[in-house]
């Protein structure tokens, strides 16, 4: 238990402490769990952060989707709050906020409901729907409950981003030890749909 600035420095501490053999078999696993992962496969749009410091590593998602032809946006910190940019390499990401690989922000800006297209029905229904494209985000953060409750890094910003967009498909990544029994939630905290910590 613990306020969420305690429990993310332990957790963050246990991150840290991870030895090369652990970090890469969790990886391995984790990134075997995506690739595999019905919402991965049908996904058309991947919104992904690029890993920094002891974060697990997208490097092997990333490089599967770029070959998979989905387009991969990635996340740019712009004041208080964060835009998803397109990348077609890593070697579009420039260091950004406290030195996070980002991209520059002159790509193509990921617009939640431009990923909407019109559906015909069958002729018998004459009408037509409102559908929305698969999008698949992948998050991280420093520690999760069995709940789904997430505690990030302090900024808020997948919260803010998150706010309006409910129906936006979620998995949050991570290492085994970043799991907690209790995370108290706050009414501004979101969930992520599922979480994959192994």
């Amino acid at each position: 238990m613990g306020t969420k600035k305690e429990i993310r420095k332990r957790i963050l501490a246990k991150r840290d402490a991870l030895k090369p053999a652990e970090r890469f078999r969790s990886e391995a696993l984790v990134t075997d769990r995506i690739l595999e992962h019905q919402w991965y496969h049908k996904a058309e749009y991947i919104l992904l952060f690029a890993s920094y410091g002891s974060e697990i590593s997208t490097d092997e998602i990333l490089k599967d989707a770029l070959k998979s032809d989905k387009k991969v946006y990635m996340p740019k910190v712009e004041g208080e709050n964060m835009e998803f940019y397109r990348i077609s390499a890593k070697e579009d990401l420039v260091a950004g906020y406290k030195g996070i690989l980002e991209p520059d922000g002159t790509s193509e800006k990921f617009v939640y409901e431009q990923c909407q297209r019109e559906t015909t029905y069958d002729s018998l229904e004459l009408a037509t729907a409102r559908d929305f494209v698969s999008v698949l985000m992948i998050m991280p953060g420093a520690a999760f409950d069995i709940k789904r409750n997430r505690i990030g890094y302090g900024k808020g910003f997948y919260d803010k981003y998150l706010a309006d967009k409910p129906d936006l498909q979620t998995i949050a990544i991570g290492f085994d030890c970043q799991m907690v029994e209790y995370i108290e939630a706050d009414d501004n905290d979101i969930k992520p749909m599922q979480v994959i910590c192994l």
